[in-house]
């Protein structure tokens, strides 16, 4: 009996799987496109993984004003990512050296509780969108990419499209109104000449 086997393995130890499945949601998640391309295996372990992150920051956007359980799924949000760089000295090295920056996983948390639980706030789930893009050449592993849904550049591909539907209309009408008006002009033109 197959009970209690629910996700892919993808040929790792757990610790491996745990670890890659974190840095592709801190490259999802911090991506300028907010798009990546990788095997479909792996987009489809990642969805549930960052939805469950991208949850998380919604429920903490919807909060009125408790910052103590605001805080709470902030820190459980984090476990989602690295933290990194958190027992360095606040000095290292040289005197006077400035300490290393954050990695990328702080940056993703940051993006994930201000700008993405302020975009899915009144979403109930299916932030992510997994598209098949065929098999590899090398391999033959079949690839997908997995983006977030209500991204800027979609938005934007969406009202230009509209822009183009509403022109194309206009145009229409406009020369529908200028084909009722030629006319009526020729017969004026008719009984004149009578």
């Amino acid at each position: 009996m197959r009970h209690l086997k629910a996700h892919r393995k993808l040929g790792r130890t757990s610790e491996h799987r745990t670890s890659m499945l974190r840095n592709l949601a801190t490259s999802l998640i911090n991506s300028r496109e907010e798009r990546i391309v990788t095997t479909l295996p792996k987009a489809k372990e990642l969805r549930p993984f960052v939805e469950r992150a991208i949850t998380l920051s919604r429920r903490a956007r919807n909060l009125s004003d408790d910052d103590a359980q605001a805080l709470h799924l902030r820190r459980q949000a984090a476990g989602f990512f690295h933290a990194g760089n958190t027992s360095v000295a606040s000095l290292t090295g040289k005197r006077g050296q400035l300490r290393p920056p954050r990695t990328a996983g702080v940056a993703a948390l940051r993006r994930l509780f201000t700008e993405l639980g302020e975009r899915y706030k009144d979403r109930p789930g299916g932030y992510t969108r997994i598209l098949k893009l065929g098999h590899r050449a090398g391999d033959a592993s079949e690839l997908a990419i997995i983006e977030l849904v209500d991204n800027p550049r979609e938005i934007e591909a969406a009202e230009a499209a509209k822009k183009r539907t509403k022109a194309a209309s206009s145009k229409k009408k406009a020369s529908k109104k200028a084909a009722k008006t030629e006319p009526t002009e020729e017969t004026e033109s008719t009984d004149q000449s009578e």
